[in-house]
């Protein structure tokens, strides 16, 4: 009996996933903490996201329209993505033209100038972060206190973030901040970080969705715990608990939703948990040792400049290989 034998070409393991259903999968993930964003922070925090999706989404659209000429993916779902983070990577007081600066960066320089969505080596929002903050760091360090002045657009008196406390004050004043408030948002931070239980709520979301895996989150998180957590023993005066150092800043956010971002991440499961292991750590370095109290943004970044090598030394060999034993 004659049988046929078809030969394709990969990927052979086909699904109804598409990049859209992904990017808007990601978008539904992150409802919690714009919702608790907004009871804290009121109008100035839905403003902020607002005019970060619609400046990454236009910038998208009109750099691919007249200037790069090539299809148009503006409304994909990922501008959306980039936008709604570096949103909640920023104080909800930022003015708007530094957004717009922001979008300009993550969008134009880190997305569009290598080729757009899969080509980029840097997470978009956090080098439209990186550069606002180096560009604008007074009012990247501003931040409105919760629940004050709510339903305005005045001004609101800002407040040190916890890992400004820890910085300024030291352990003890920083580890009297109720774990409550850690959890559910009421403290000062940039607009997404400041919730850890809607920011959880948004990650388990995702692997249910199997958009991502635990690998690089529970990892990063377990590494940075880990590391803090020995210097927290030999000097609990000095260095706050671990649980301090998981739930404060923007570890959380940083964990489920920027490190997790399948383009500038690791392939394989090895190559994933290296990732995470050394951007844990490095977090922990930059926030024990550094001049500035957050490590979170830049951890990341570094360790996605090394992605390449990651995958280059992490990817299994091809079946039927040949190989040389001479």
């Amino acid at each position: 009996m004659n049988q046929k034998l078809i030969i394709s070409l990969s990927p052979h393991v086909k699904n109804n996933e598409s990049v859209q259903k992904i990017m808007w999968g990601v978008v539904i993930a992150l409802f919690p903490a714009l919702l608790v964003s907004v009871y804290f922070f009121g109008f100035s925090a839905l403003k902020v996201v607002i005019l970060g999706i619609a400046f990454c989404i236009g910038l998208e659209f009109l750099i691919q329209k007249f200037i790069t000429k090539e299809k148009i993916t503006a409304f994909d779902g990922s501008a959306a993505i980039t936008g709604l983070l570096l949103a909640f990577n920023v104080p909800s007081s930022v003015p708007w033209w530094q957004l717009l600066a922001g979008s300009v960066m993550a969008i134009g320089v880190s997305k569009l100038a290598f080729g757009g969505l899969g080509k980029n080596p840097f997470n978009p929002a956090l080098i439209g972060r990186a550069f606002m903050l180096a560009s604008f760091p007074v009012h990247m360090t501003s931040w409105p206190n919760p629940l004050e002045k709510l339903w305005s657009f005045a001004d609101a008196a800002t407040s040190a973030t916890p890992l400004g406390v820890l910085a300024e004050e030291g352990a003890k004043a920083a580890e009297n901040i109720p774990a409550m408030d850690l959890l559910i948002g009421n403290i000062g931070g940039s607009i997404g970080e400041v919730s850890a239980i809607a920011i959880l709520l948004g990650g388990i979301y995702m692997l249910y969705k199997k958009i991502i895996t635990w690998h690089i989150p529970v990892t990063y998180l377990l590494s940075l715990a880990g590391f803090t957590g020995i210097f927290w023993l030999v000097n609990p005066d000095k260095f706050a608990n671990p649980v301090f150092h998981v739930l404060a800043g923007g570890a959380m956010l940083g964990a489920w939703f920027m490190a997790t971002d399948m383009v500038t991440s690791p392939m394989t499961t090895k190559g994933q948990i290296i990732f995470a292991i050394f951007g844990g750590i490095l977090c922990g370095v930059i926030r024990l040792y550094g001049s500035y109290p957050e490590g979170c943004s830049y951890s990341i970044l570094i360790m996605n400049a090394f992605v390449p090598l990651i995958d280059k030394y992490t990817v299994p060999k091809r079946f039927g290989k040949e190989v040389n034993y001479g």
